[in-house]
């Protein structure tokens, strides 16, 4: 028997670094400084692509495009996403929902949250209402409560197509 439904969850982490913007769901987000990664460091993208890999039990975002092969050096992340998506239909599953949080001091992901919903839903080929981003700070504590980078979490749920 194959179940109906699958959950996945991811993390991605990136400290800041020299820039002036961040890239979040794919979106530019003008920044004080940008991240240190091998591809554009979105964290958005990177926990939302752990989080469909987990649940089609397929690895990790390192697995798939590692950080090693210098091929994928300052790669658009929406591309890793667009694999992801791929995978998830090949594999005869659809996305029910994702829900992703933005962790840290800054950016402020408000008055971008719509724009990233809206690319995010593009990207995986579903309805804006199945995509859900917010954000929160640490209050002051850990790396992203000193402003040392940022961070991101997703849950997906995936449907039997």
């Amino acid at each position: 028997m194959t179940a109906a439904f699958r959950i996945g969850q991811g993390y991605d982490v990136h400290a800041f670094g020299p820039g002036d913007h961040v890239m979040l769901g794919g979106v530019r987000v003008a920044h004080e400084f940008g991240v240190l990664a091998h591809s554009d460091g979105d964290v958005v993208i990177h926990a939302l692509c752990d989080a469909l890999l987990g649940a089609l039990a397929l690895g990790d975002i390192g697995q798939h495009f590692p950080p090693s092969d210098p091929r994928w050096r300052g790669t658009d992340s929406r591309l890793f996403l667009r694999h992801c998506q791929e995978l998830m239909l090949d594999a005869g599953w659809r996305l029910g929902n994702a829900d992703v949080t933005v962790i840290g001091e800054q950016p402020k992901v408000g008055p971008h949250r719509e724009e990233i919903r809206t690319a995010l839903a593009d990207i995986l080929g579903v309805a804006r209402l199945q995509v859900s981003v917010k954000a929160t700070t640490t209050e002051g504590l850990g790396f992203e409560g000193r402003r040392e980078g940022i961070a991101a979490q997703a849950v997906v749920l995936l449907v039997r197509a």
